[in-house]
C-alpha cells in the first residue's frame, strides 16, 4: 500500500490580496438564542470568561454587532497545544432590522451569560415610528 504525502507547497494558508490570511480566526461566534417577547426582543449569548468591561455593543443601521473580549492570561507552565482556539474572543453580527430602538438597548452579564434587551418601535398610522416606551407615558 502506498502513502501519498502532499508537498509542503500545497499546505500554505490561503491569502487575500492584502497579504493577510483569508480566515484569521480572531473571533469565534458564540452560542446565542433570540426570543420575541411582544414589545421587546431578548438576545441571550453564552460568553464564558467575559467580564462587563470586555463587552462592546454597536449598531449600524439594521445591524447589531456584539464583541465580547476575554481577559487573556499568560501561563507560566504553558504546555497545552491549541489552547489559543479556546481563548479567542467572541463576536456576533446579526441583522435585526430597523424596527428596534437601538438607543434604548439594555444589557446585563453574569455567570457567562450576556442578556441584551431591545425594545421594539411601534409604527403609528402615519408611518412615523416611535419607541414603545413613549407611547406608554400618557
Amino acid at each position: 500500500m502506498q502513502t501519498i504525502i502532499p508537498s509542503t507547497n500545497s499546505l500554505r494558508p490561503v491569502r487575500s490580496s492584502a497579504g493577510v490570511p483569508a480566515s484569521t480566526g480572531i473571533f469565534r461566534k458564540p452560542h446565542y438564542d433570540c426570543q420575541d417577547l411582544g414589545d421587546t426582543l431578548k438576545l441571550t449569548m453564552f460568553v464564558p470568561g467575559v467580564e462587563a468591561t470586555g463587552v462592546e455593543i454597536t449598531s449600524r443601521g439594521p445591524d447589531l454587532t456584539v464583541t465580547a473580549r476575554k481577559a487573556h492570561f499568560v501561563r507560566v507552565n504553558f504546555k497545552a497545544l491549541h489552547l489559543e482556539n479556546s481563548q479567542r474572543d467572541y463576536q456576533l453580527r446579526l441583522r435585526l432590522g430597523r424596527g428596534l430602538d437601538y438607543a434604548s438597548l439594555q444589557a446585563e452579564i453574569g455567570g457567562g451569560m450576556l442578556i441584551i434587551t431591545l425594545p421594539k418601535k411601534q409604527f403609528a398610522a402615519d408611518g412615523v415610528s416611535t419607541p414603545v416606551r413613549e407611547l406608554n407615558v400618557a
